[in-house]
Parts: structure tokens; C-alpha cells; sequence
């Protein structure tokens, strides 16, 4: 039996909690009796076999009870510990305390494990929160931050969640990604990276969409390396994930939630008005998600070429709609000029997409030529095909200006 596999956890969910929280007091009073991982072993074995639970576990599940109590002594992110640290682990999937999904390899699988019980998944979505200072309650069951390592967590308590508390850490890896790996990776041809990358240094306004965990910020981080060290750039994110160590003439904004008493936000769209003082001749937005869509299309508008963001959308025409109804939670102004305003800011659409075998590529490219009055008039340059690959339409780009400034040839 694999040691401290789910069945043997949940067999013992008693057996395991009432150890290891004895041995946590003993390491953490004023007389600790060990640190290092051989010495806390050892005290697992010898609490277990010295305990009162040696008649009540079968002989074949010690050793996965003994493991399962030191894996939670020695961390304190108890069994969460191995998949953090896993560097083949993008992302951790936790639906209840019996069910832990990992992605690994760009592979969705089962981990065969599970927490002892609710109050210990939930313990650790805490001691997650106030690591970066954030809170979760029954009040406040819901917490979205970045860990001081970069990783993503949402976490979510039993309050609301009805099948148990719920957390989700996406890690990022620490190999900055280029569109030299995403080439190699299958995700965007050797043809349309070149393309692209002109339409960056050119400065073209671009904005890549897809569904979630798509890629879009990995890709936008690839793509943004094409900028020239010399621009200034401004980047604004809900939570810091874009890198662009490429630039060094850079500014890098978070967003922030508010306190437990209702004070101190500061959201995408302030940052975004904020940005425009200081001098940026790009503004990179990591996504947009609602109001600051407004002061978004505006900086577009108004003379910072080169500017990209992000936004979820089914496709481009589908993340068209999806900016038009953002725009409008924030203006009352006709469609005809939302759509006007949408058109003549953004230049250049990316869209990707993850394949049911986890595979993340480029599935469409669109130059966004205007609007006609009626609706928006698109240029796909690429498409897949009937196998998925992606393929040049055929079509060239039609307003040339920039890339002709730039010296490209067209």
C-alpha cells in the first residue's frame, strides 16, 4: 500500500490528526526535540508505537500512517509540501479534502492522497491568507492573493462550497517562457511568432484573449519580450504574474484588496488613470475584467502604441462582445460609439485556446480593420485547419503605416 495514500488517510483520519498535533506541540514548546527531516521521522515512529493506536491500525498500514503524520509535522503546508515543490506541478486542484487534481506535464491527473479531514484543508487555506496578510472567514469565505513566490491561490471555504473547502494554487515557473519554447511546444508556428513580434516592435495595439488557463499571460509575457529596452512601459495587474526582464525602463503596478475594516482598495481601473501620468509609451494591462475596460480603450486611444492586454473570451468575434458589455457596465454612451471607440483602439486580436489534451496554442489571428456602421470588420491572417494546425488565411495586413515606418518590408 502506498504510504499515506487516500484510503489509508481517511481510514485514520484520527489516528493521524491526534499524532501529529502531540508532535507539533513538542517541536514548537520551548524544549523543540528536533528539526531536521530524520529526527522528525523518528519521533513520528516513536509517538506512534509508544501511543495507545499501535491495536487499533492493521500491521500492512503503519508505515502509511507513520508517513502520513510526518508529512504533516514536517511542513506546514503538511501534504500540499511535495506538489508545491514539484517543478513538473503547474497547477493544484483541490475539491474537498478527498479529492486532489494535479496538472502535471500539461497532464490533469488524480493524486492518490487525501486530508484528513475539512478543518485541516481549511487550516491550511488560512495559514495560506495570512501569509500575505489576507483573511478568510464565515464572513468572508472567499480569498483571491499571490504568495510571496509568485503563485496564485483562490481559496474557498466549506461556507459556500458544497462539497468541502476549495483551493486552487497555480504555480508559474521560474524558466522565463520565450516564444523560441512556445514554437517548440507545438503553441504558435515559427511564421506567426515572426509576424507577431513586428506587429510588437512596430506598435500595434494587441490583445490576446482565450478561456481560462489558456495561456494567455505566458503567451503575453513571450510576446512583450519583443519590446525595445529603451520604451518606458507601465504594467497593471490584478495579481503580479508578467515578468518582461527584458525592460528595464519599466513600472510594475498590483492592484489591492481592501482591509478587514473596508479600506485601503486600489483597483485596475485607478491604476490604469494613475499610469497615464507617468509617462508611459506602452501600457501593458495582465487582464481585463470589467470597468477598467473604459480607461483601457481611452489609453489606446490616445497615443501609447504598442499597448496589449488580455480578457476571457470562446473566440475573437466572442471577446468583442465580451468588451462591449464591459465597456457598458461603466458608460451610457450608443453602441454605435462604443464599437467605434473599440475599433479604433485595438489593432491586432491573438486568440488561444486548451485542447481537451491540455495543450495551449494560437488557434486564431485578426487584424480588427474598423467599424462599417453595422458591425466590426475583421482580417484573419490566421486560422487552423481541419486538424487544428494553425495556417495563414492568405490575407496580408491592411493598414501597413506602422510596419512601413519601422522599415518592415510588406
Amino acid at each position: 500500500m502506498m504510504t499515506g495514500n487516500r484510503g489509508t488517510t481517511i481510514r485514520y483520519s484520527d489516528v493521524i490528526s491526534d499524532i501529529a498535533l502531540g508532535i507539533r506541540r513538542k517541536l514548537t514548546g520551548d524544549n523543540a526535540v528536533a528539526s531536521k527531516e530524520e529526527e522528525i521521522l523518528k519521533l513520528c515512529e516513536e509517538e506512534f508505537f509508544t501511543s495507545s493506536y499501535t491495536t487499533d491500525v492493521d500491521v500492512m498500514d503503519i508505515r502509511g500512517v507513520i508517513f502520513a503524520v510526518f508529512r504533516r509535522v514536517r511542513s506546514k503546508y503538511g501534504i500540499l509540501e511535495e506538489l508545491l515543490s514539484d517543478s513538473h506541478v503547474n497547477e493544484i486542484m483541490i475539491n474537498g479534502p478527498d479529492r486532489i487534481y494535479v496538472e502535471r506535464n500539461r497532464q490533469l491527473e488524480r493524486v492518490d492522497d487525501a486530508f484528513i479531514s475539512e478543518g485541516e484543508l481549511e487550516e491550511i487555506i488560512r495559514m495560506l491568507a495570512s501569509d500575505v496578510h489576507r483573511e478568510i472567514n464565515e464572513a468572508n469565505p472567499i480569498v483571491d492573493a499571490r504568495l510571496p513566490n509568485g503563485f496564485r491561490v483562490n481559496g474557498v471555504l466549506s461556507a459556500v462550497a458544497l462539497n468541502g473547502p476549495i483551493l486552487t494554487i497555480r504555480k508559474f515557473s521560474s524558466e522565463e517562457i520565450t516564444m523560441e519554447h512556445l514554437i517548440e511546444y507545438g503553441s504558435i508556428t515559427e511564421e506567426c511568432s515572426r509576424e507577431l513580434k513586428s506587429y510588437v516592435k512596430a506598435g500595434y495595439n494587441i490583445f490576446i484573449s482565450g478561456g481560462t488557463s489558456s495561456g494567455k499571460t505566458t503567451f503575453l509575457n513571450a510576446l512583450a519580450m519583443a519590446i525595445d529596452d529603451e520604451e518606458r512601459v507601465i504594467i497593471i495587474e490584478d495579481s503580479a504574474e508578467l515578468r518582461l526582464n527584458n525592460i528595464s525602463n519599466k513600472v510594475h503596478l498590483e492592484c489591492r484588496s481592501a482591509n478587514s475594516i473596508g479600506k485601503g482598495e486600489v483597483n485596475m481601473q485607478q491604476l490604469i488613470k494613475a499610469s497615464l501620468r507617468m509617462r508611459p509609451d506602452r501600457i501593458i494591462v495582465g487582464e481585463v475584467r470589467g470597468r477598467e475596460i473604459v480607461d483601457m480603450i481611452q489609453a489606446m486611444n490616445t497615443g501609447h502604441d504598442g499597448s496589449m492586454s488580455t480578457g476571457h473570451g470562446n473566440s475573437i468575434k466572442g471577446m468583442l462582445n465580451r468588451l462591449e458589455s464591459m465597456y457598458l457596465m461603466d458608460s451610457q454612451i450608443p453602441m454605435y460609439s462604443v464599437r467605434n471607440q473599440i475599433a479604433n483602439a485595438i489593432d491586432i486580436f491573438v486568440h488561444l485556446r486548451r485542447d481537451s489534451a491540455s495543450r495551449r496554442g494560437v488557434v486564431e489571428v485578426a487584424e480588427l480593420v474598423g467599424f462599417d456602421g453595422t458591425d466590426y470588420e475583421l482580417n484573419y491572417l490566421y486560422t487552423t485547419d481541419e486538424h487544428g494546425h494553425l495556417v495563414r488565411t492568405g490575407n496580408t495586413i491592411i493598414d501597413t503605416s506602422r510596419l512601413t515606418r519601422k522599415g518592415y518590408e510588406t
